[in-house]
């Protein structure tokens, strides 16, 4: 092949890498509403290791500016949040005892966290005895802190 041809492609590829930086990507974190209420232990592990993908105080880290792995990185975020944020956590006592079993069965199962955020987060990564934590706790009474005239699992 000609040489022309390859410094032709290299420059087209050098100009859309540059370019998709420039397509925008939400990366913000929403005002917290309503924090899940859960023991010292247990909320521990969910900061370290559920936090940034399932809250609105997500830690941005610097490869969530660079195109296109902050697609993917923003987009899981979002979808996270969609399915569960301890930031914006239900007041119906039913809907949150679902979602702290969704979290044991998704621990117990290690589909959670997910080994591709395992991989660049090795903090996030659950020792057993991490693990077995969170199983007890969603699975006890769904895994809910009961207080008098209080919703349960509702930090207020």
């Amino acid at each position: 092949m000609d040489r022309s041809w390859w410094k032709i492609a290299g420059g087209l590829l050098v100009v859309a890498v540059v370019g998709i930086q420039f397509v925008p990507v939400d990366r913000t974190n929403p005002p917290v509403e309503n924090v899940i209420s859960a023991p010292a232990d247990v909320d521990s592990v969910l900061r370290r290791a559920c936090w940034d993908c399932h809250s609105n105080r997500t830690d941005w880290p610097w490869y969530s500016r660079v195109a296109p792995v902050s697609w993917y990185v923003a987009n899981d975020v979002h979808q996270g949040r969609e399915h569960m944020n301890l930031t914006d956590w239900p007041t119906d006592p039913e809907e949150a005892r679902d979602l702290i079993g969704e979290i044991g069965d998704e621990v117990e199962s290690d589909a959670m966290p997910p080994t591709s955020y395992r991989i660049m987060h090795p903090e996030a990564r659950l020792s057993e005895e991490a693990r077995q934590l969170l199983i007890d706790w969603s699975m006890a009474s769904g895994g809910l802190e009961r207080l008098p005239d209080d919703l349960p699992g509702r930090n207020r």
